[in-house]
């Protein structure tokens, strides 16, 4: 197996990808990571199965994953890498990780610290809302919270930490 040398972090992670048979069938991981270095990672709950969040990876962040067993992330937002829970106390700790068939996206399914939440927002899920559909008004499509309430304050947990997300 011949491994990828991009750096020594990641030497010993991840293969080089040889063919479409080795990354479809083999028994070695070697992720593709898209133009900007990145993944996609879907999270959701170990035991209710319920998706927490999509979040992106690059080869440190899923390197420091891996050997952790805590999820880690790259912010888009912020440009940097960051550990779960690090500010918030709401850590992931991986009961399994998966990679799908052409290895180009991650799975974690996750047990989440404290309140269990995930979202920055304050709710268990970034999935908070879901999206009507079938209106044919002529507005934006309508949103309808699907929690109820929030599982923590933002501004108790966060401080005056800048919101990561972006207009």
């Amino acid at each position: 197996m011949k491994v990828e040398y991009t750096d020594t972090v990641t030497s010993t992670l991840f293969a080089i990808r040889e063919s479409v048979e080795q990354v479809e069938e083999g028994l070695a991981l070697a992720p593709k990571f898209d133009a900007d270095g990145l993944i996609p990672c879907i999270t959701s709950d170990a035991e209710s199965g319920e998706v927490l969040m999509l979040g992106y990876m690059n080869r440190k962040a899923l390197m420091e994953t891996i050997t952790t067993g805590e999820a880690h992330y790259w912010s888009r937002s912020r440009q940097c890498l960051w550990r779960k829970g690090k500010t918030s106390g709401l850590v992931q700790k991986i009961v399994e990780m998966r990679i799908d068939d052409d290895q180009d996206a991650v799975w974690l399914r996750v047990q989440v610290a404290g309140s269990g939440a995930s979202c920055h927002v304050g709710y268990r899920s970034c999935f908070y809302r879901s999206v009507e559909f079938g209106d044919d008004s002529h507005g934006p499509a309508r949103l309808v919270f699907t929690e109820s309430r929030k599982s923590f304050d933002p501004k108790d947990v966060y401080g005056d930490a800048p919101n990561p997300t972006q207009l």
